[in-house]
């Protein structure tokens, strides 16, 4: 049995930080102290004073490759870097091969996870034009969700019917997770820019071809469908000031049947970066303005952006060296997201207990994610230590992606992630892993909150 007995820690928690302790016995959080609890026989100590001890991130939106792109990443490889970087619970996202349109390539993705996972884990059954009947059968307790592209990308799963779109929002027992973008406005723009420059289109173009008008008009249908029928609603990766005019922060979270998301990279980077990084900061939505971007943070902070996670999407390096048509979207990000956040609480842009609601206890709210996201006496004790005083540069030796690499390379972290527990595993230390995964499949007390 697992225990373990964390003094000193600044806990962060609940939009607070008070200094305590935290006993973990099993998979649980046994006891959660505001005062010094005196040393528990057998029971190992960790001294975390003057570091932060926050709930396990979820992230919503991770592409980990496997199964049929494991040349790429595989479910082991980032499910460890996921852990390296504070993330103890992933979403996965369908657009594997073959892709996951069935009840029976999701039960082939759990086998996988159940036994290579270092964090824990739900996958994403996808929608087609075609799949309404696999929709209808899923049980809202165990899958986390059902994922549309209403705009094409990676594994081209765009589901462009009327009335299959219709269907889906009208119909689907859970959550429905949106990739927006019109793909009408998209090949317009592509065939513009094709007329001016051939099939070498500069890369420091993707924000105009995948514009904010294609983002908005996408996102807008979205709402407008949610609305009519009801449904529970997650866009994904906002990219746009003008897509927060669709979202609402007059609610509170439980109260929201529409809710979003941005990722770390719309919050870091901006197309000025494209002259530097070009194809390697490549996603789907694109990298837009720096008033995009510092909409995006007001939208975070007001409340109108409910959760901040990845879309971790990780390519070989030969991949992202092509030609425009010839380099796929998507890069790796989920080793580092817990970091950058910090980047922006140490600049005073943002708070812990900010990053920890809209990192940790928002994804738990609106997926209804049983018994994790918070640190509470009974919940799993899914719990990251965060050194705020460490200093280290993200370099190809501390990465731990099956790729290799990563569109942060050079950059410098003020804090480190020390320890990261997993069912009361201690499954991260310092750098080192431990085989002894505690991984289990997650599971959801209800999709509309």
């Amino acid at each position: 049995m697992a225990k373990c007995h964390i003094q000193n820690a600044k806990i962060v928690n609940e939009n607070e930080v008070f200094t305590g302790d935290v006993v973990i016995e099993g998979n649980i959080i046994k006891n959660i102290s505001r005062t010094p609890l005196d040393p528990l026989p057998s029971y190992p100590v960790i001294n975390a004073r003057g570091k932060y001890l926050i709930p396990g991130i979820i992230d919503d939106q991770v592409h980990f490759r496997e199964p049929g792109l494991t040349h790429k990443a595989d479910i082991a490889s980032e499910s460890k870097a996921a852990v390296a970087g504070g993330v103890t619970s992933f979403m996965e996202m369908p657009n594997t091969v073959p892709q996951t349109t069935t009840r029976g390539e999701l039960d082939r993705k759990t086998e996988i996870a159940a036994g290579s996972s270092y964090a824990n884990y739900s996958f994403y059954l996808g929608a087609t034009n075609d799949n309404i009947t696999e929709i209808r059968k899923l049980d809202p307790s165990l899958v986390c969700g059902v994922k549309l592209f209403m705009g094409s990308s990676t594994g081209n799963m765009l589901v462009d019917k009327n009335d299959k779109l219709e269907q889906i929002f009208a119909e689907s027992p859970v959550i429905i997770v949106t990739h927006c973008e019109d793909e009408t406005t998209i090949q317009r723009n592509i065939k513009t820019f094709r007329q001016q420059y051939g099939e070498n289109i500069p890369v420091q173009l993707h924000p105009q071809i995948r514009s904010a008008e294609a983002c908005f008009l996408s996102s807008s249908r979205a709402v407008t469908l949610a609305e009519k029928y009801k449904s529970r609603l997650q866009i994904l990766h906002v990219s746009t000031e003008k897509e927060l005019e669709l979202f609402d922060n007059t609610k509170t979270l439980r109260e929201k049947n529409i809710t979003a998301e941005v990722c770390i990279h719309h919050l870091w980077f901006t197309d000025r970066d494209y002259d530097k990084k070009g194809s390697l900061i490549k996603w789907n939505p694109a990298i837009k303005g720096e008033s995009d971007r510092n909409a995006l943070f007001e939208g975070v902070l007001s409340a109108k952006i409910d959760m901040i996670a990845t879309d971790h999407a990780p390519h070989t390096l030969e991949e992202k060296s092509g030609t425009y048509f010839n380099t796929p979207s998507g890069a790796p990000m989920v080793q580092h997201s817990l970091q950058v956040m910090m980047e922006f609480v140490k600049k005073g842009q943002i708070t812990i207990e900010k990053v920890v609601d809209k990192m940790c206890h928002a994804p738990a709210i609106v997926f209804g994610v049983v018994k994790r996201g918070f640190i509470r006496e009974g919940y799993y004790a899914d719990l990251v230590i965060i050194d705020p005083e460490a200093v280290s540069e993200v370099t190809k030796d501390n990465i731990h992606y099956k790729c290799k690499w990563s569109p942060l390379e050079g950059e410098i972290m003020h804090s480190e992630i020390t320890h990261t527990f997993v069912n009361g595993e201690l499954v991260f230390c310092r750098g080192e892993f431990n085989d002894k995964k505690a991984s289990m499949k997650l599971v959801f007390e209800r999709q509309s909150i």
